[in-house]
């Protein structure tokens, strides 16, 4: 049984690669590159570095996902009979899916981690950001809108063409408005290091591929963050703060159910009349007064919004077994007789 020296090439140039990484590679051992398009690497050759690339895996697969894996399991059998090396860009525990999979599935096999320089100082750099003031690392490739926070500043990795640029450009516009200015952040770090300052609606108009290029998103100022559920939520603590409005700070969950009540029969007028702009409105009134009443449970200490969300999405999850656990309900009678079930095993639990 063999065993895997996992080892990180750094962001960019060769002087950024440390001394012992250096050594370690001009050793005996077999070395695998996940991938040999990195500026270490053409350094590395011109000094007579020898090493199996798995650039091939790239171009016979799809989807990355199917490169991980496929890469992962190579190297493990390599592995079950001698030593190697296996060298990834930046550092090896940053973002680096392949690493993951051979830590999970190393059946036997011993690993180790020799470090390298992470991609992230260099972009902190580049850029003149502080990361105590919050920051989130995300995949171009898995990139969700509603796992962003506006307020942090945003670093999206793998930006690697203008095909995957203008999916990121689709998601981003769903909660920042077109003109923020982001920047492009082309191989940190290194000689070629480029900062590009643009405009959201224009990062889809990039050229070429980019392997050592990420996105840099900037922090929204709070009264920007509109279209955050966390917002209105910071507007009702100070709304119904101490030196909030006088009127809220009088009002019962009783006192409120007449403006439940108006809002509510608001909205199904505006379904009534397909009225989608005040659909739209009429929802916010009645979300409002649902963190009123959320906000008063928690100035009277009987209850919180995260215990109404923690009770809604236990539901959510615990009545919907046919979207979540494989259980087949595929039509609409299928699933009232599901859901009739679950609920009546929740009604002999509460009893």
């Amino acid at each position: 049984m063999g065993k895997i020296n996992i080892v990180g090439l750094g962001p960019g140039d060769l002087e950024q690669l440390p001394i012992g990484v250096y050594r370690l590679l001009k050793s005996d051992q077999p070395v695998y590159l996940r991938t040999k398009l990195h500026p270490a690497v053409s350094e590395l050759e011109e000094e007579g570095f020898e090493f199996h690339s798995f650039d091939a895996v790239y171009e016979n697969n799809e989807q990355f996902e199917g490169v991980y894996d496929t890469i992962s399991k190579e190297l493990l059998e390599i592995a079950s009979k001698q030593d190697i090396i296996y060298a990834v860009p930046g550092h090896p525990m940053v973002a680096e899916k392949s690493v993951q999979l051979l830590l999970a599935n190393k059946q036997g096999i011993e690993i180790t981690i020799k470090g390298g320089k992470s991609f992230l100082d260099d972009l902190f750099q580049a850029v003149q950001i502080d990361p105590i003031e919050g920051f989130q690392l995300v995949d171009a490739l898995d990139l969700k809108k509603d796992e962003l926070e506006l307020g942090q500043h945003i670093i999206i990795m793998q930006v690697f063409n203008q095909y995957i640029a203008s999916d990121v450009k689709l998601t981003l516009t769903e909660k920042y408005p077109d003109d923020h200015v982001v920047a492009f952040v082309h191989a940190a770090g290194s000689k070629a290091e480029e900062v590009e300052w643009l405009t959201l609606v224009e990062i889809d108009r990039m050229q070429g591929v980019h392997n050592l290029t990420s996105l840099y998103v900037p922090p929204l100022a709070r009264e920007d963050q509109t279209k955050s559920f966390q917002t209105a939520q910071y507007y009702i603590d100070l709304i119904t703060s101490e030196t909030g409005d006088s009127w809220i700070k009088e009002q019962t969950h009783e006192s409120l159910i007449p403006y439940l009540k108006e809002e509510t029969a608001e909205f199904i007028e505006a379904i009534e009349k397909e009225d989608d702009t005040n659909m739209v409105e009429e929802l916010g009134d009645i979300l409002m007064q649902v963190l009123y009443h959320t906000n008063l449970g928690e100035r009277s200490g009987y209850f919180s919004l995260e215990e109404v969300l923690e009770t809604l999405n236990k539901k959510l999850r615990r009545r919907h077994p046919h979207v979540f656990d494989g259980v087949k309900a595929a039509s609409s009678e299928e699933v009232k007789i599901l859901w009739q079930k679950i609920k009546a095993e929740e009604k002999r639990r509460k009893e």
